[in-house]
């Protein structure tokens, strides 16, 4: 009975503990949805009122906006003006994307970047020329003579001091005239932006440089005065024979400060910031004077002077002194020179010395002669085959730089084409092709390929030149002959085992990574697209480093970067710097038998190939002709055991040649001549893989030595020369290349060429030798 009291009485104390529970929870869940109903209404209330205040405040800027409200010809202003704003906008934008890159070149030391004073020797140690600070701005602005200034900007840009250095209207004039056609190209540049130029760009004519140049003049404008842009300008320009500034360029010429230059003189310096080389007095003295005279009416027209000033100038014009026994300036190597020298500077390769004395590897004779012998082709052949610009180099199998030939006219133009110039190669980049073949020991030079037409997918079908077809044949004939249908089967064969045997496809582009492999541990160092003509050169190579890579054949393989300093001297005369101590040692990048076979074909290219033009009897000469689509480009590379050349024919603006502009026409003619010279009176040197030169028959096949020379010695290159040497030396090289053009002519003759035989023989000389 107890225990059934006490069960419920549990049981009614769970009970009540549950029921007093759910109260509990009923109470708070009250409480919570109180609270958030007051949330709603807050919420809602807060909307509520935000509507209406956005709606007056609509109301109240409508009521002020319609005081502005215009119709007719007052909106259509206001539009215009909107659409001004926005297209100023959008313009300010791409102005600054334009302008950044052009502000990047800018440094905080920008007129003390040129802080090396640098004498250049020639490899026998006779002084070639200065660069850097030796420009001499010694004579202070206040101290130039007036009549030098006045005759600049009246001449040269007459809106200087209005102008912001921009001059628009000068552009437009300039525009005006070029877009006529009348012939006569006009230049808009100001003062400022050929300042600007000169400072931080380069030389190359592009559109990209131009925008830089006109961003840096406004630059140089809002931080320096007209007078520091006059006095900087005036130190910096390129006049000629190897001289930067007024102050150079008068000890040149007149062998005087220009402190003491008279009216005429001035006149005749002022005329040469257009075209330093075509007004250059010791080049041209009467288009000198006659553009002195040009100078002197520009500063009449400009209210500098009256005619009765200018009469006596007119009537009695500035005499040069005589420079014609002093060696030819090397301005392009000189250049390239003064860029390797700033760049060891650069990496502390000098320590704190800034006054140096380099010796250079390069070659006055060689140099002269390349740049006599671009200059006659262009003269005498350039018209008929449409070619307006040629470049060479002439470097050792160690890579040393014997000469160097940016273009035909330093003074018209600065651009080295030698260094700068990306080309597409042709041909001539076919033997990095046939090297990777053989470096895979499955190919030699009388392992067979076919050269019969094929595509690669179904828009590639590479043809021949002259659409010439042939079947099966040794490597070594196919690149003789230059084959396109060869080499594209071969990159193929090369690849093979690098990708599936039923797809042809990607076993050329595995082959073409082989190439790449192949021309990148030879130095190229440009941009090389795996394109499927590719192994055919159209990616653009640059020459030097083009030459260098062919160093590696003729040094037995060996990778040889190029190099125009010998040894460096600080102002005391201390060694401080000598490349065959300092530099690495060259590195056997190929196996010397490998080379021996490429170099066994590419003799065969000169001996019965499209190379024939360039082959010097007694000579193991070997190399490649280059011609590109269209005949944008024509090429010779080609090397014996002492040198390596090469050669390039073309135009700035890509524009074609003529027709059958081939490697083996003006190219291989020119190396010919080049290479013929550079031989004389060197003993010459073995190729890996080839057989000795004869030196008899080289003997036999030089050009005879004139009556009267045998007397005064052989132009031999001796350790140094003298001053008084160098001029004799000189005039006994011109003496030889007056007989020497008669060999030359009498070869040119038997090739048919097109200035010297009929229409026929023209055509017959092309098929004979010109082959891509």
């Amino acid at each position: 009975m107890l225990s059934q009291i006490l069960s419920d009485v549990r049981r009614w104390a769970e009970r009540a503990r549950s029921l007093l529970a759910a109260a509990g929870r009923n109470r708070y869940v009250e409480r919570v949805s109180r609270k958030m109903l007051a949330a709603d209404a807050w919420l809602d209330s807060t909307l509520f009122e935000s509507g209406r205040g956005t709606r007056e405040t609509y109301e109240r800027f409508t009521l002020f906006m319609d005081r502005f409200h215009v119709e007719g010809w007052k909106r259509l202003a206001v539009e215009a003006a909107c659409e001004g704003f926005l297209v100023a906008i959008l313009g300010g934008m791409v102005l600054l994307a334009l302008a950044v890159p052009a502000f990047d070149l800018v440094s905080d030391d920008y007129l003390k970047k040129e802080d090396l004073a640098v004498t250049f020797l020639d490899r026998y140690g006779q002084e070639v020329g200065r660069r850097g600070i030796r420009h001499d701005d010694a004579v202070p602005f206040d101290e130039l003579p007036p009549n030098l200034i006045h005759a600049l900007i009246a001449t040269e840009d007459r809106r200087f001091f209005d102008h912001f250095g921009i001059d628009v209207i000068g552009t437009m004039r300039a525009i005006l005239v070029d877009t006529r056609g009348t012939g006569n190209v006009q230049g808009g540049s100001s003062l400022t932006q050929q300042l600007a130029k000169n400072l931080f760009l380069s030389n190359e004519r592009t559109l990209n440089r131009k925008v830089n140049e006109a961003f840096l003049a406004l630059w140089l404008e809002w931080h320096l005065s007209k007078r520091q842009i006059l006095s900087l300008y005036l130190d910096r320009a390129y006049l000629g024979g190897g001289t930067f500034g007024v102050q150079a360029a008068s000890q040149y010429y007149f062998g005087k400060s220009v402190r003491d230059l008279t009216l005429p003189e001035a006149a005749m310096i002022a005329g040469l910031f257009k075209a330093p080389s075509k007004y250059a007095p010791t080049v041209n003295l009467p288009a000198a004077r006659a553009r002195a005279n040009d100078v002197l009416n520009n500063m009449v027209e400009a209210g500098y002077l009256t005619a009765g000033q200018i009469y006596a100038a007119q009537r009695n014009p500035a005499t040069p002194i005589d420079h014609s026994t002093q060696e030819i300036t090397a301005d392009w190597y000189l250049d390239y020179a003064y860029g390797e020298v700033k760049a060891m500077a650069d990496a502390g390769k000098f320590g704190n010395e800034r006054v140096l004395n380099v010796r250079l590897a390069l070659d006055p004779a060689i140099q002269q002669h390349i740049e006599q012998t671009i200059e006659d082709q262009l003269r005498e052949n350039g018209p008929y085959y449409h070619a307006k610009q040629s470049a060479s180099v002439l470097l050792e199998p160690t890579g040393a730089l014997r000469a160097m030939v940016g273009g035909r006219d330093y003074g018209a133009s600065q651009f080295n084409r030698a260094t700068d110039a990306i080309r597409q190669p042709g041909s001539s980049f076919k033997p990095y092709l046939y090297l990777t073949a053989l470096a895979t020991g499955r190919f030699h030079p009388n392992t067979l390929i076919s050269a019969a037409g094929l595509c690669l997918g179904k828009d590639y079908c590479p043809h021949n030149y002259d659409d010439e077809r042939a079947g099966k044949l040794p490597l070594i004939s196919a690149l003789a002959m230059s084959l396109n249908t060869a080499a594209i089967r071969l990159s193929i064969e090369v690849g093979e085992g690098q990708a599936p045997a039923n797809s042809n496809w990607l076993m050329a582009k595995a082959g073409r990574a082989m190439l790449i492999k192949t021309a990148r541990k030879m130095g190229l160092t440009t941009p090389l697209p795996d394109t499927v003509s590719l192994p055919l050169g159209a990616a653009g190579v640059k020459m030097i480093e083009h030459a260098s890579a062919y160093a590696t054949f003729a040094n037995g393989g060996k990778r040889v970067p190029p190099y125009a300093t010998v040894s460096v001297t600080n102002g005391r005369g201390e060694l401080i710097y000598d490349h065959d101590r300092d530099e690495p040692k060259p590195v056997q990048i190929f196996d010397p038998h490998v080379i021996a076979e490429m170099n066994t074909m590419l003799r065969q290219v000169v001996l019965g190939g499209t190379g024939r033009a360039a082959d010097i009897p007694g000579l193991p000469v070997s190399g490649k002709t280059g011609t590109t689509n269209g005949y944008h480009d024509a090429w010779f590379m080609g090397f014996t055991g002492n040198f390596v050349c090469a050669v390039w024919y073309g135009n700035d603006d890509y524009s074609p040649m003529r027709d059958k502009t081939t490697g083996g026409s003006i190219p291989a003619r020119t190396w010919h001549d080049i290479m013929t010279f550079a031989q004389e009176n060197v003993e010459p040197k073995p190729v890996p893989g080839l057989p000795a030169p004869n030196a008899q028959a080289i003997a036999a096949a030089a050009p005879p030595t004139p009556a009267g020379v045998a007397e005064m010695g052989h132009a031999a290159r001796p350790a140094t020369l003298s001053k008084a040497s160098v001029a004799a030396l000189a005039t006994i090289a011109s003496t030889m290349q007056v007989a020497q053009l008669g060999h030359v002519s009498t070869r040119i003759d038997e090739l048919g060429a097109p200035h010297a035989t009929p229409a026929d023989a023209v055509r017959q000389a092309q098929r004979a030798s010109a082959l891509p």
